[in-house]
């Protein structure tokens, strides 16, 4: 009996703070794992893995830096996972309110801009329980369980729903609170997100990584 090949992963290296953590979290639960800013590893990998810490102006630059935004274009047109995590997941958006020297996009996989937490407190930051929707698979097995957030960004609405014959499948929107509700993951197709950090969300964050992988 042959043994499962093991999924590879690339761990997008653009720049954005400490992956190391990811780098490990994935190869724990059986991952092949490359950390590299190689655009044919990238775009070649069963999944890819979009880090974010920090700016979002600055993770918007780093990424156009590295092709990241034609690498994640690319493979979501031809169906091939991408995780997005933190900023890497409010990048997806159209754009963020957060203060830089300039206005800037962010890649318009998803409609809609991040804003900063309506919240007496703020960064979010510590373990938080998520309202998980029925179907979901990055949270099967953990939907109970609270993940750790560090943020003062997030997306305050959803406007992206299933329309015309080509939407199969609506997206699964996964929401937490502090303040106000926000979006907390997003499981669209290829493209998954969380604004939580997996990597460092201990037993659960694990699980929902090995979920993912396993997925590939």
């Amino acid at each position: 009996m042959s043994t499962p090949r093991r999924r590879n992963v690339v761990v997008l290296d653009y720049g954005s703070g400490n992956v190391h953590s990811a780098v490990r979290a994935l190869e724990h639960v059986g991952a092949q794992v490359e950390l590299t800013a190689d655009r044919a590893r990238a775009q070649d990998a069963d999944g890819l893995f979009v880090p974010g810490v920090g700016n979002f102006h600055a993770c918007m630059a780093g990424l156009r830096a590295a092709d990241g935004p034609r690498i994640i274009e690319t493979r979501l047109a031809g169906g091939r996972p991408v995780l997005g995590v933190c900023v890497g997941m409010q990048v997806m958006f159209d754009g963020s309110d957060e203060p830089g020297e300039a206005p800037v996009d962010g890649l318009g996989e998803w409609p809609g801009r991040v804003a900063r937490l309506a919240a007496d407190v703020v960064p979010h930051m510590g373990w938080s329980p998520v309202e998980v929707p029925g179907g979901s698979r990055l949270f099967a097995g953990v939907d109970q369980e609270r993940f750790y957030f560090v943020h003062s960004y997030a997306a305050p609405r959803w406007t992206l729903e299933a329309t015309g014959p080509f939407e199969v499948v609506a997206p699964l929107v996964t929401w937490a609170e502090h303040g106000d509700r926000f979006v907390a993951a997003v499981e669209n197709g290829p493209l998954a997100a969380t604004q939580f950090h997996p990597e460092k969300s201990g037993d659960a964050g694990l699980a929902l990584l090995e979920n993912w992988v396993r997925s590939l």
